[in-house]
């Protein structure tokens, strides 16, 4: 048996609530099981027509052409900063106002929206092709939403290879990177970005160099010399390699509901239990019918306006109902 009682506005409070996991991944292979499918990609300038067989990915019969990933990457995430010098966006284009009242020229403007992660300093650098170099490389992590929520959060994305060293971000969607075995104050910023709300990591144009043993700085008496590591060998250290780990905080928001069942001091002080009726009659066994005798509350069940139950909630332990204040139940459903 029950007894109800309708909800007030009041008695209804919704309120947002954060959670956050942790992740770390070690290897190339924990990074693509089923339950985790963080993918890296290769991505090469290039016609997609001539080159579009040309694949890459690390998810077996997941694999995506190179060429589509680099055209995606740049278009999403840089299609302002092109055109621009110095990392910033380019100039809006704008048509020209006449002296006879006429416009000439295009009426546009930089209107690509490339997810910006800061105002602080938001330019961008992205390499493009020239004569020089046909070919440009850019690696992509991409972690799934399952994974990260609604956001990973900013300062928790770390990456690491065994000898190329690490690459964390900087809290505002850029990348910091040290050889390894270097102290952590050594962080220098890195051509690349992470975009947080897509789980998207992007890497390109370093230029490192590798001083081989027997050299002095950077180059040997007399030679200006020195051994470069090339942008696909770096980025192909932490894309392509089995030889790194990762770890990131994934952020969810949910949505906590909370229904304050409220019983009044006249309310609610007849027990719904049938087994205190006499089965003959209908009263009440003599032992119910004391002035001393109060109700206790074990279960709370919330309905439909149509009497469906919707939801039960089981107390800890009996509550003893008053006769002189009021008594109050809180129920929290997230959702």
């Amino acid at each position: 048996m029950a007894a109800f009682k309708q909800f007030n506005t009041q008695d209804v409070i919704v309120s947002p609530l954060e959670v956050n996991k942790h992740f770390y991944l070690q290897g190339g292979d924990e990074l693509i099981t089923s339950n985790i499918g963080v993918d890296r990609y290769i991505g090469l300038t290039g016609e997609y027509i001539a080159s579009g067989s040309q694949t890459t990915g690390n998810i077996p019969g997941q694999e995506k052409p190179s060429v589509l990933i680099y055209d995606s990457i740049k278009h999403l995430y840089y299609g302002n900063y092109i055109s621009g010098s110095g990392g910033f966006t380019q100039d809006a284009v704008t048509a020209s106002f006449n002296t006879d009242d006429t416009i000439t020229g295009p009426v546009q403007t930089t209107n690509y929206y490339d997810y910006p992660q800061t105002t602080v300093w938001a330019n961008r650098d992205f390499p493009t092709s020239s004569l020089a170099t046909p070919s440009i490389p850019i690696g992509v992590i991409s972690i799934p939403s399952k994974i990260y929520g609604d956001y990973i959060q900013p300062h928790s994305f770390f990456l690491k290879h065994n000898t190329s060293g690490s690459i964390k971000d900087d809290g505002n969607g850029r990348l910091l990177w040290k050889e390894e075995g270097a102290e952590d104050s050594s962080y220098s910023y890195l051509a690349g970005n992470i975009i947080y709300q897509h789980g998207i990591v992007t890497l390109f144009n370093n230029e490192l160099l590798a001083i081989p043993e027997g050299y002095y700085g950077e180059a040997i008496y007399d030679l200006s010399v020195y051994e470069e590591i090339s942008d696909l060998e770096f980025i192909n250290a932490f894309i392509s390699s089995n030889e790194v780990s990762m770890s990131f905080s994934s952020s969810y928001g949910l949505y906590e509901t909370q229904y304050k069942c409220t019983i009044s001091e006249n309310e609610f002080n007849y027990s719904q239990n049938p087994t205190m009726l006499s089965g003959s009659e209908g009263y009440l066994y003599n032992q119910f019918t004391g002035s001393y005798f109060e109700p206790y509350v074990t279960t709370v069940g919330l309905y439909s306006p149509d009497y469906e139950l919707l939801a039960v909630g089981k107390l800890a332990k009996p509550l003893l109902t008053s006769r002189t204040t009021d008594t109050t139940i809180l129920i929290n459903i997230d959702r």
